[in-house]
């Protein structure tokens, strides 16, 4: 027969008569204590199993003596970095003897504290009343900002530039074509000079030929 059980945040399987190292717990060595977490329980086959605890088995115990652990080295180092510390450390326990898995039993009924009387509520204040708050000023109606209207002047000033504008474009136009003209009766003028002067350039050459003919007969 054996059960496990939960004691000080920790899972133990215990038989009768066997010994076990726990966590340092309250209590005076050869007191006795009882463990109802339990978690399972194996009686000569019979198997029970916590959803999540045993109900009706209790574990008892007797507290031999508190004690504490082998020492332990903890050691720590960065390499690279010239760190290295070590501490020692030895844990706080309690050597405890089980005396008995007891099956059937009811779990205590945990005594519940009388609740503190609830305070008396003093009584609340008047809420005060609040004064009239003086009326608000009526705000004056501001006076309207009158828009401007546009000065008569500016409108004239417009209808005189766009006639103005009409006219420089009307006066340039003209222009550009006596420009066209003069530029065209130039090219007539040197193109008729060149012809001249094509047509006087032949009249000598024919001149000459003759010449030269002249004088090869008279040989």
């Amino acid at each position: 027969m054996y059960a496990i059980v939960e004691i000080a945040g920790q899972q133990f399987k215990v038989e009768k008569e066997q010994e076990i190292f726990v966590h340092r717990l309250e209590g005076e060595a050869g007191s006795t204590i009882e463990f109802d977490n339990v978690l399972f329980f194996d009686n000569d086959g019979k198997i029970d199993i916590g959803n999540p605890m045993v109900d009706g088995v209790l574990v008892k115990a007797r507290i031999v003596e508190h004690m504490k652990g082998d020492k332990v080295i903890v050691f720590h180092k960065k390499r690279r970095k010239g760190y290295q510390k070590e501490n020692g450390h030895r844990q706080f326990l309690s050597k405890l003897v089980i005396e008995d898995i007891v099956t059937g039993a009811k779990k205590a009924a945990k005594k519940e504290e009388p609740k503190a009387e609830a305070k008396k509520e003093a009584p609340k204040a008047e809420p005060k009343k609040e004064t009239p708050k003086a009326e608000a000023k009526k705000e004056e109606p501001k006076a309207e900002v009158k828009k401007e209207e546009p000065k008569a002047e500016t409108k004239k000033e417009t209808k005189a530039a766009e006639p103005k504008a009409e006219k420089e474009t009307k006066q340039e136009e003209p222009k550009a074509e006596a420009k066209k003209e003069t530029a065209t009766a130039k090219a007539s003028e040197e193109n008729e000079t060149q012809k001249a002067e094509k047509t006087e350039e032949k009249a000598e050459d024919k001149k000459a030929d003759k010449k030269s003919e002249d004088s090869e007969e008279k040989k």
